[in-house]
């Protein structure tokens, strides 16, 4: 009899020092006497190397990029919108490659909150973020950088961070003689402050929105001694972002180290700019305004082609797990728009319509996610970090209280159903709750709107007094979920502008 065939495997992983432990060697089929045993011995053989192979692959997590665009409208993306001006080449194939998640949502209308829960993976109204006003974001929560740096990522952020606060933004600035603040959002920059995304999980930063960066890396992928260190760039933002973006993802390694990188583009949002070759590819467009913001989103378009083509050229691609969303719907009112459009859902930036809060949002991972699918269930920008992590193979543990949900399962098939039973929201007078097919929207003080989302005219008819048992049950959901928040309870305050907005958007009968 021969002597028994020891087939035990032991997995590649990465130790302590980031390094992979070396591969166990494959039995040596010639010490097996010959005979009838030999065949089956070889397809042990078999199956132990095609287990290893996949073990092995299971110990490589992911990269991890999530690319976030600002104030860009749910129709501007060319796969799923409804107008012929906007082109979205890029986009619209990292959309046939991976998933389109058709009632993608974020938690916010505006930026800071929204990019908050976006990094946390958790409702920020939990911590006390609900307007831009709000911040910095609470020394307790933990970003997705810290999470995945835990677990043996390398991290880095490029482009907008917007969650240092602003108050502190200006103390800091008062601290720091000739240090320059970035003329739109004050982002901390050329300062050492604890809310600057180096000490909020991330190894590697370029941080501003235009023009002024605080940086730990110049365009060249370098170090910066002494970070963060002041840069500044007088290019137009986006070429910028998009730069920076691949100095960090030409020093990463891989094969040693995963990495994350967090790219926040300052784009569509105004102030409007767009250089050549951009501008000149929308000669069509008649408005100004709409052919400054058709050129910007093509700005970022192309950033996010030249990105792919890095991945493609290093052979990571299928090895990278890539996200793009908006931060909330484009603004339409007079002097704040920024030539992105919403339609045909109702409402802009600053509401709780959809038309503030439905957004760009694609998921690629080629090999793993399925391609060209158009995901119909309702997801959340606060998944992005729930599902990163179970890619990495990081446990969600109870206590960190995430409100995302890993959608991966959702979207192989392992899971079937909608990853939520009800997405919820709340900000500044309004708040809402959406449970498929209801949306329920309440504004401070008394003001009750439910709309039924098959109904063709959506979100400008009002059913709340046909369906009083529906708007009593989502009622009930959306004041215990508030109940939970901090401060707690649903908005107290009324606000003129969110009434007129919602009057000027939304039904034109309102039920009280």
């Amino acid at each position: 009899m021969p002597g028994r065939l020891n087939l035990s495997v032991r997995a590649i992983g990465r130790g302590s020092g980031g390094r992979t432990s070396p591969a166990p060697r494959a039995p040596n089929l010639d010490a097996i006497p010959a005979g009838r045993g030999r065949p089956a011995y070889r397809a042990l053989c078999a199956a132990g190397l095609v287990l290893f192979g996949a073990v092995s692959a299971a110990a490589r997590p992911p990269n991890v990029i999530v690319i976030v665009s600002d104030d860009h409208g749910w129709a501007d993306l060319a796969c799923q919108g409804p107008r012929r001006d906007v082109r979205t080449p890029h986009l619209d194939a990292l959309a046939a490659d991976g998933v389109r998640f058709a009632k993608g949502y974020v938690s916010a209308p505006v930026c800071v909150p929204s990019r908050a829960g976006l990094v946390t993976g958790r409702y920020q109204t939990r911590f006390g973020i609900e307007s831009n006003d709000d911040g910095p974001l609470p020394a307790a929560e933990r970003t997705l950088g810290d999470r995945l740096r835990a677990a043996g990522y390398a991290t880095g952020l490029v482009g907008k961070w917007h969650l240092a606060g602003s108050r502190e933004a200006t103390a800091a600035l008062k601290r720091t003689p000739g240090a320059a603040r970035d003329v739109i959002w004050g982002d901390n920059v050329g300062v050492t402050d604890a809310n600057l995304p180096g000490r909020r999980g991330f190894d590697a930063y370029f941080c501003g929105a235009m023009r002024n960066f605080a940086a730990s890396f110049d365009l060249a992928g370098r170090p910066l001694e002494g970070a963060p260190v002041l840069v500044r760039e007088s290019r137009f933002r986006v070429e910028v972002q998009t730069d920076a973006a691949l100095a960090y993802l030409r020093q990463q390694d891989p094969g040693t180290r995963p990495f994350f990188l967090y790219l926040a583009y300052f784009a569509p949002h105004v102030p409007l700019e767009a250089p050549e070759p951009w501008l000149a590819r929308f000669a069509e467009v008649s408005d100004p305004v709409r052919r400054t913001g058709l050129a910007m989103i093509a700005a970022v378009d192309d950033g996010v082609g030249r990105l792919r083509s890095l991945l493609r050229e290093r052979g990571w691609e299928k090895d990278t797990l890539l996200f793009f969303v908006g931060d909330n719907g484009a603004p339409t009112k007079p002097g704040m728009w920024d030539g992105s459009l919403n339609e045909p859902l109702v409402g802009e930036k600053g509401l709780l319509l959809d038309g503030g809060i439905r957004v760009p949002f694609l998921a690629c991972w080629p090999g793993t996610l399925p391609a060209g699918r158009v995901y119909e269930h309702p997801v959340s920008s606060l998944d992005i970090t729930a599902t990163a992590l179970g890619a990495a193979g990081v446990a969600l543990r109870p206590e960190w209280k995430l409100d995302g949900v890993d959608l991966t399962p959702f979207l192989t098939g392992r899971r079937r159903g909608a990853p939520h039973d009800a997405l919820f929201w709340r900000f500044r007078s309004q708040a809402a709750v959406l449970a498929d097919p209801w949306k329920l929207i309440f504004v401070a003080p008394d003001r009750w709107q439910l709309f039924d989302r098959r109904d063709p005219a959506g979100e400008t008819r009002d059913v709340a007094a046909q369906h009083p048992e529906v708007v009593a049950r989502l009622r009930a959901k959306l004041e215990a979920w508030c109940a939970e928040q901090s401060p707690a309870g649903l908005p107290r305050r009324a606000d003129a502008a969110d009434a007129e907005y919602l009057d000027r958007h939304g039904p034109a009968a309102v039920t009280r």
